[in-house]
C-alpha cells in the first residue's frame, strides 16, 4: 500500500492504495465519486474520462499513483462549471441522451471541444467525440448539442482557449508533487470546508431544461409588495424548507433548501443573485446548489413580474420557474411531478408571505420540509375532482 496525495475537484485528499489501483477505481471507491463510469476498462469507450491537470483522460488506465500532486476533475466537480452547465441544457434540449451511461465521459470531452474549437464545425466536433462511444443516440443528438453551445459563446464573443488552457506538456502531476518528503503522509482524507465546495464565486446565466409558469395574487398594493420583496431575508422566511447560512446581500446570497419525497432527502446547499428593476416592477432571481449525499445539482432561475389589481389595492405575482436538475434526483423528477411540487411550494409562499405583509406573528410563516404524502394528497384531491367534474356534465 502507497499513500497517494492528489487535489479532487478541488479537494485535498491522502489516502493508500495498492500501486496497482487505477485512478477511476480510486476516485469510485475510495472517495464514492461513482459519476466517473467503468465500461471496456482499455480505454476504448470513454466512459472513465476526467479531467487531469484540466486535460480530459480515461481514468481506467491510468494508475492512481502516477497522478501523484495532479489535479483531478470528475464529473461531479463540474457541477458548478459554466460550460458542463450550458453543455447539460443543450444535452437535455437535444435528446442527447438515452441510458445515460457515455454522458459523464461524453461532457467531459464535450467541454474540451467547446474550450478549443473557434467555431462549431460538425467534422471537428466528430472526430473530437470519436474516443466516446454510445450504444443508444446516434451522436446526431450529441453534436448538435455541442455545436448550439459553442456558437452561443462564440456569438457573446467568448474566443476559444489555444490547447484548451493546457499550459505544459509531461506527464500528469509532473512537477506538482512535493519533492524530497522524508516524512510519512497520514493515511487520512482531507476535505476543503463544504461551504466552498457548494457555492460557486459567480453565479452564472443558463439556458433552463424546463420552464413552468404560476400565479398568485396577494391582497396588498404592487409597491409594497416590490418592497417586501427586497427584503431576502424575509422572503427566505417565506419560502418552505429555503433557510439562509450567511447576511444576504443581492449579489451573492448563501443559503439551503430542504425536500423530501417520501423516502428521497435532498437538501440543496447553494449561492444566488438578486436583480430587480424597480421601473417596471419586476425581478430575476438565478441560483445554482448541490445536494452532496445524491451528488445530484441544480440550476434555478425564477422571473417575477408584479401587475396591480382592483385599481392598485391588489397585486398579481406572475412567475416564471426554469430549472435544470442532474445526478440521481434528476431520475425522479419527472415533470408532473416537480409542476405539481412547484405549484404546492408557490402557494404555500403566497400563504406565507400574506401572513408576514399582514404582521403575523413569525412563527407562522418558519419554513418546514415538503412532505410527499401532503403533495401526494394534494395532487390526488384535485385529480378526483376533474374525473368527478367530466362525469357531472351533462352529455
Amino acid at each position: 500500500m502507497t499513500t497517494i496525495a492528489l487535489q479532487v475537484n478541488r479537494r485535498t485528499v491522502e489516502l493508500p492504495a495498492e500501486p496497482r489501483t487505477s485512478l477511476a477505481d480510486f476516485v469510485r471507491d475510495k472517495l464514492d465519486l461513482t459519476g466517473t463510469h467503468l465500461g471496456c476498462e482499455h480505454g476504448v469507450c470513454g466512459a472513465c474520462t476526467v479531467l487531469l491537470d484540466g486535460v480530459p483522460a480515461r481514468s481506467c488506465i491510468t494508475y492512481a499513483a502516477a497522478c501523484e500532486g495532479a489535479d483531478v476533475t470528475t464529473i461531479e466537480g463540474l457541477d458548478e462549471d459554466e460550460i458542463t452547465t450550458e453543455l447539460r441544457a443543450a444535452f437535455t434540449r437535444e435528446h442527447a441522451l438515452q441510458c445515460g451511461y457515455c454522458t459523464p465521459g461524453m461532457l467531459v470531452s464535450a467541454r474540451d471541444l467547446v474550450l478549443r474549437l473557434p467555431d462549431a464545425d460538425e467534422r471537428r466536433i466528430r472526430v473530437g467525440l470519436s474516443g466516446n462511444l454510445c450504444r443508444c443516440t446516434g451522436y446526431v443528438g450529441i453534436v448538435r448539442a455541442v455545436q448550439s453551445v459553442i456558437e452561443a459563446r462564440r456569438a457573446r464573443s467568448i474566443a476559444p482557449l489555444a490547447d484548451g488552457g493546457r499550459t505544459s506538456l509531461g506527464p500528469v502531476g509532473s512537477g506538482r508533487a512535493t519533492a524530497g518528503r522524508s516524512e510519512p503522509r497520514p493515511a487520512q482524507q482531507v476535505l476543503a470546508p463544504a461551504s466552498e465546495s457548494t457555492t460557486p464565486g459567480s453565479i452564472p446565466d443558463f439556458t433552463p431544461a424546463t420552464v413552468l409558469d404560476q400565479r398568485f395574487t396577494l391582497p396588498h398594493p404592487p409597491t409594497k409588495v416590490f418592497a417586501m420583496f427586497d427584503d431576502i431575508a424575509g422572503i427566505a422566511a417565506c419560502l418552505p424548507g429555503v433557510s439562509l447560512m450567511s447576511p444576504p446581500r443581492p449579489e451573492r446570497v448563501e443559503g439551503s433548501i430542504r425536500v423530501r419525497l417520501g423516502p428521497i432527502a435532498a437538501a440543496f446547499e447553494g449561492a444566488a443573485r438578486v436583480e430587480r428593476d424597480p421601473a417596471t416592477l419586476s425581478g430575476r432571481i438565478v441560483g445554482i446548489g448541490t445536494d452532496q449525499r445524491s451528488h445530484s445539482a441544480t440550476q434555478g432561475e425564477i422571473r417575477y413580474r408584479l401587475l396591480p389589481l382592483e385599481g392598485g389595492a391588489a397585486t398579481a405575482v406572475e412567475l416564471s420557474i426554469g430549472y435544470t436538475l442532474t445526478g440521481m434526483l434528476a431520475q425522479v423528477g419527472r415533470p408532473g411531478l416537480v409542476r405539481d411540487l412547484a405549484k404546492r411550494l408557490v402557494a404555500e409562499f403566497a400563504a406565507n408571505l400574506d401572513r408576514h405583509m399582514s404582521g403575523a406573528p413569525s412563527g407562522l410563516t418558519a419554513a418546514a420540509e415538503l412532505s410527499f404524502w401532503s403533495i401526494a394528497s394534494d395532487v390526488l384531491r384535485a385529480r378526483l375532482a376533474r374525473l368527478l367534474g367530466r362525469r357531472s356534465e351533462p352529455e
